[in-house]
């Protein structure tokens, strides 16, 4: 609805201002592109080996030993045309009439309706700013009934920030141990935007334990800004890797020879601007984090990671616009935005959780700056 919305006023000449991006706005870095360019030369543009190319597949096992304390061999491991293949693979593969999977909430849009998809249900946990939008050992015992297929972790989150330290892992893990039957998605796609020198650290790396039930999943979409290279991968039982190879060989068959390529320079080669793009989001957040709070009615937590700000819009609730509508709920409030200040954000319904709005950082300071000032004004106008 609000996209829509969106493009009907784009449409009719207004300037909105999209805070909404999942993607980085600096260019993939030039050794990657090189790579790439090398590849197309050389001749690498056939089909290669449905789940990824002996060399990518080694990259991956080098970058999960290397950064994660995770070893698997190259049969344990798949390359797909994005993460979100990868996590749909897992699930078509897995999930039956009945199966149910737990998602805490916020959680990206998508998994709960490739649960679906799957014919399973998706069993939302609201995790509130309380918590740190985070869940709880409880919250996941509660939740666990012997339906339970999966449990779908993602840190850094999206929309949310939240970034499960190693001792709210470690919990986690316990509570699972004592249910063999559940198994862990894990989805790490923001591994390396952690801001504040936190430690970034996943399922099977803090319990061992878990490892021969846990599906750990990333990509080269995030850190390295190649969104539209379109190369994910997955690594996790032998046995579920060999079925989600069968799955994609029927549905997309391998992802682009080119992209593989530049995966394996992304992983493989040189990670200095890693930390230097993260200082960039980092400041961004801070930045945005203080302009957000001085709009009435928002209350915003500060993110731990990734480059979303998932803010509160209940303070906004109840309140009249110039206009004479009512702000009911998330929805109202970010049309409210579109209508009074051309302004473009993500309602929290859409993530799970309401009353809140999704910004993305990933843009450039002035453009933030504006979009706060825009935010904040209409604000103001509501009675």
């Amino acid at each position: 609805m609000a996209g829509q919305r969106v493009r009907e006023l784009r449409a009719a000449g207004r300037d909105v201002l999209g805070l909404t991006a999942g993607e980085p706005d600096f260019d993939t870095p030039l050794h990657i592109r090189q790579a790439a360019q090398r590849a197309m030369e050389a001749g690498k543009t056939k089909y290669t080996d449905v789940g990824g190319t002996p060399e990518l597949k080694a990259a991956i096992r080098d970058k999960f030993a290397r950064e994660n304390g995770l070893h698997y061999e190259t049969s344990e491991i798949i390359a797909c045309t994005g993460a979100k293949q990868a996590i749909f693979n897992a699930l078509m593969c897995t999930v039956e009439h009945g199966a149910e999977v737990i998602i805490p909430a916020p959680c990206w849009v998508s998994y709960p309706d490739i649960v679906r998809l799957a014919g399973g249900s998706p069993v939302l946990v609201p995790c509130d700013a309380a918590s740190g939008f985070k869940l709880t050992p409880d919250q996941l015992e509660r939740a666990i009934t012997p339906r339970t297929r999966w449990l779908l972790l993602n840190s850094p989150n999206n929309p949310s920030g939240a970034v499960i330290t190693r001792d709210e892992m470690r919990a986690l893990a316990d509570v699972l141990l004592r249910h063999p039957h559940v198994c862990i998605l894990a989805d790490d796609i923001y591994e390396h935007l952690v801001y504040d020198d936190r430690e970034f650290v996943t399922p099977a790396q803090v319990e061992p334990r878990l490892r021969d039930r846990t599906l750990t999943v990333n990509g080269v979409s995030k850190a390295y800004a190649m969104t539209g290279w379109r190369i994910g991968y997955a690594a996790g039982p032998a046995a579920l890797i060999k079925n989600m190879v069968k799955l994609q060989s029927q549905s997309t068959s391998n992802p682009s020879s080119i992209s593989q390529a530049a995966a394996v320079a992304a992983l493989n080669g040189p990670q200095d601007f890693i930390p230097e793009t993260r200082a960039v989001f980092q400041r961004r957040r801070d930045l945005v984090v203080e302009l957000l709070n001085q709009a009435p009615g928002v209350r915003c937590h500060r993110p731990e990671g990734a480059f979303y700000l998932f803010a509160s819009c209940e303070g906004a609730i109840g309140k009249k616009s110039p206009r004479g509508s009512t702000i009911a709920t998330d929805m109202d409030f970010t049309l409210h935005l579109l209508d009074a200040a051309n302004i473009a954000v993500i309602q929290g319904d859409a993530y799970g959780l309401s009353p809140f709005f999704r910004i993305s950082f990933a843009d450039s300071e002035e453009r933030l700056r504006e979009g706060c000032r825009r935010i904040r004004l209409a604000c103001e106008e509501l009675a």
